[in-house]
């Protein structure tokens, strides 16, 4: 039945507790007794939270200087932490935080009613305030100890900033104390803001989530130094343990969780979907002149506003440096084992980098301008390749590619990944000797001919990253160039352009990274050129490709015998790297989220043509041209319906390409030679009609059937003046879009979802933006 809320001695029974930890709290309290509670005696549930919620107000009030008082809010804090996601979960109480608490005005009496705070606002401001609390999270400024206690409320929390980084250089001296009950308040953040996994996905991703919106507002007074310290407490970590090997075997350490929990609010805090801003840039700069005061720079959520705002080449450089040390402690782990702890939020990592780089353009020309970016791409390729065959970490792979794509829209990536590679990180790759333009060759290469289906839509992204860097690249070694061209060679099959309407991009991806290299890096790529030579009956079969309905059927055919969607017969790879293991599976029974589709690449990017002096300029999306003949690939991706596409427009194409086999299109004449007519061959052709005859002539001549000879040939020789005009070099820059925003709302929450199993916050609750499915 109900009790009254003025009842205290029931409710003190639910906080005064002194020894529970969040754990107990979900014992104690089971997901069926809430749900019972809030079917059966709706206002006690809503007494409860709304007197949780005040005990948390009144210790932001008094700054907590007790024992006692400390213990009532932290047990408060697992309280709501485990009630809220049942609130959230019933849509008839979505809106209870959002109303105000009958006589919950200060005085008690009805006109106080009126201004009074819903309660969602009024537990965001506490616990923001708890968070700069001296002696409670924060280490106390005040010498004695005698009744000086600091008044929390004329406290500049800017001078109690957590941990030395961007805009604050005092380091302060660890308290693993504080860290926990920061810790504590930082989960039930993260679980207010949770209400976004308790909404389907919807192709609107500006829905902003009320929580975050008003936590990340100028109503906020912390909004800054709590940016701050998440950002800095994040990016400062060193799970070696202050350098020395093997010390985390010695001492606990309570920074961890702390930094997990950092980062799971901070890429949460910044989920904004910049393809709706209305601010013309997001690197802070605004259209307009200094007077205009009516419309503040940038977006409304101040932590968004603050990252884009973020300029110093020293921040930069520590923000930089934190996420490379962090993103490569796997790495480390493979060549001294146990020496460092082995940290488990990379995902969370990526997800923030991708933020910085999206929201702040100064960030992402600071990482590109040394070759320290080559710091945050070897762990990338790592991740990619170590997860390229476990369905339970689909996620991980689509960021992965996305941060590269991002990468490779500008310059200054492709010029970078020149550097020789020296690192052996244990891989499950062939040895090779070269660059890391070969490292990212030849992972891309086993994850199209070795991962597991569900990666397929990602292929048209890993090429088109290959296609961006392509002019840049000064040597390919063999290695490389033989995965080129076996991948050349594997999607140029019949079964293979003629099973879905999509396949032939593909085939032009390539020919457009081969032109590239053959038109503007001839000179170094003696590697390539032989290895075109070698397999260019390829190339001779493309221009031959048969288009007549009886081959079309024929070619269909062959795919039934070769169930393997890539034939991995002919790829000499070599033995794999010393220390390495296989990509495995994940575990049978492994948990892992649903995610939304992401957009197709002609969505993903948009096409920026390279001039002399090596600007870029944005072409006119396509589709406003007439269809435009002898184009580079990318033409023929959106410019004309084909049979097929054409009945239903807005359908993304990867559902055609596996509604292929159900028979609902079939390939046509006209639709082979619609793309067929435009390979890009031309300069290829060219190279061959050039060099065959006289490398034939060499074989012939000094019975030769070393390759060294020929190679050595194919360095000094030369081909100025025998190709075709070089073609502009296309660069398929990402677009920011509502889709892929979407997406990342999707992963980022399915991600959170899944690492915090202990206590499980969200298991067993009803969430809409994903499913949770068993491998």
């Amino acid at each position: 039945q109900p009790v009254e809320a003025t009842d205290d001695a029931f409710w003190d029974q639910f906080w005064a507790d002194t020894a529970t930890s969040v754990q107990d709290v979900f014992a104690l309290v089971p997901a069926a007794e809430i749900r019972a509670v809030r079917e059966e005696s709706p206002s006690n549930l809503a007494t409860l939270c709304y007197k949780a919620v005040e005990k948390l107000v009144q210790g932001a009030e008094s700054g907590c200087h007790t024992e006692k008082e400390r213990q009532i809010i932290l047990n408060c804090c697992r309280l709501l932490t485990r009630i809220l996601p049942y609130i959230f979960e019933d849509p008839d109480w979505r809106g209870f935080f959002w109303s105000t608490v009958p006589g919950a005005g200060r005085g008690g009496g009805d006109e106080d009613d009126e201004n009074a705070r819903p309660l969602a606002e009024s537990l965001l401001l506490a616990v923001a305030d708890l968070l700069f609390c001296p002696d409670f999270t924060v280490q106390s400024h005040r010498r004695s100890t005698v009744d000086t206690a600091e008044d929390i409320h004329s406290i500049d929390s800017c001078e109690y900033i957590w941990e030395a980084g961007v805009g604050f250089a005092h380091s302060p001296q660890p308290n693993y104390i504080h860290d926990l009950n920061r810790t504590e308040l930082l989960k039930l953040l993260l679980t207010c803001f949770s209400e976004a996994m308790y909404l389907p996905p919807s192709s609107d991703s500006s829905n902003t989530n009320p929580w975050v919106q008003f936590f990340c507002s100028t109503e906020n007074r912390h909004a800054l130094p709590l940016f701050t310290s998440l950002l800095n407490v994040v990016c400062a970590y060193d799970p070696v343990g202050y350098g020395i090997p093997y010390n985390h075997l010695l001492f606990s350490d309570y920074r961890e969780p702390l930094v997990e929990e950092a980062a799971q609010v901070l890429i949460v805090t910044l989920d904004y979907d910049s393809s709706t801003s209305s601010s013309p840039t997001v690197d802070g700069t605004t259209t307009g002149t200094a007077m205009d005061d009516v419309d503040p720079p940038g977006p409304d959520n101040l932590f968004v506003n603050y990252l884009s705002r973020i300029h110093r080449e020293e921040d930069f450089q520590f923000i930089l440096k934190g996420v490379a040390r962090l993103l490569s402690n796997p790495l480390v782990q493979t060549y001294l084992p146990n020496s460092a702890k082995k940290i488990q939020f990379h995902q969370e990592l990526l997800v923030l980098f991708w933020k910085l780089c999206d929201f702040n353009k100064k960030f992402l020309f600071f990482v590109l301008k040394s070759s320290d970016v080559l710091d945050i791409l070897v762990p990338i390729l790592y991740f990619l390749n170590d997860a390229r065959a476990d369905q339970s970490r689909v996620g991980l792979m689509h960021i992965g590619v996305f941060i590269l794509l991002l990468l490779s829209g500008e310059r200054n990536f492709g010029v970078r990944l020149n550097k020789p590679y020296s690192v052996r990180v244990p891989m499950d790759i062939p040895v090779f000797t070269g660059t890391h333009a070969d490292l990212l060759i030849i992972v891309f290469h086993k994850i199209i001919t070795s991962g597991h289906q569900r990666l397929q839509p990602l292929f048209d992204c890993l090429l088109t990253i290959v296609v961006n860097v392509s002019p840049y690249l000064k040597s390919l070694s063999m290695v490389a160039a033989n995965k080129l061209l076996h991948l050349l060679e594997a999607f140029s099959t019949t079964w293979f352009l003629f099973s879905a309407v999509q396949n032939h991009h593909l085939v032009f991806f390539l020919l457009e990274v081969f032109n590239n290299i053959i038109q503007y890096q001839f000179d170094g790529n003696s590697n390539l050129v032989y290895a075109v030579i070698r397999k260019r009956n390829v190339f001779h079969q493309l221009a031959n490709l048969p288009t007549d309905s009886q081959s079309i059927q024929k070619g269909l055919q062959r795919r039934k015998k070769t169930p393997e969607p890539i034939s991995r017969t002919n790829s000499q790879d070599g033995v794999s790297m010393e220390g390495s293991r296989p990509a495995a599976p994940a575990e049978p029974g492994t948990l892992k989220t649903s995610l939304v589709a992401t957009p197709g690449i002609d969505k993903l990017t948009e096409k920026s043509q390279v001039s002399e002096d090596g600007t870029m300029r944005s072409l006119e999306p396509e589709s406003s041209q007439p269809s435009p003949e002898g184009n580079p690939p990318s033409a023929v991706s959106d410019g004309e319906p084909w049979s097929g596409e054409a009945s239903h427009p807005g359908r993304d194409r990867r559902r055609l390409s596996s509604a292929s086999s159900s028979g609902q299109w079939t390939p046509t004449p006209d639709w082979v030679m619609s793309w067929k007519s435009k390979l890009p061959l031309q300069t290829i052709m060219r190279l061959l009609q050039v060099l065959v005859p006289q490398v034939e002539k060499i074989c012939i001549d000094k019975g030769l059937t070393d390759e060294s000879e020929i190679l050595k040939f194919l360095q000094h020789g030369t081909l100025v003046g025998l190709l075709p005009v070089p073609h502009p070099i296309l660069i398929r820059k990402y677009q920011a879009n509502s889709g892929t925003a979407m997406w990342f709302r999707t992963y980022m929450w399915g991600v959170i979802y899944l690492r915090n199993v202990d206590p499980p916050i969200w298991y067993d609750t009803d969430v809409k933006l994903f499913e949770i499915q068993r491998v």
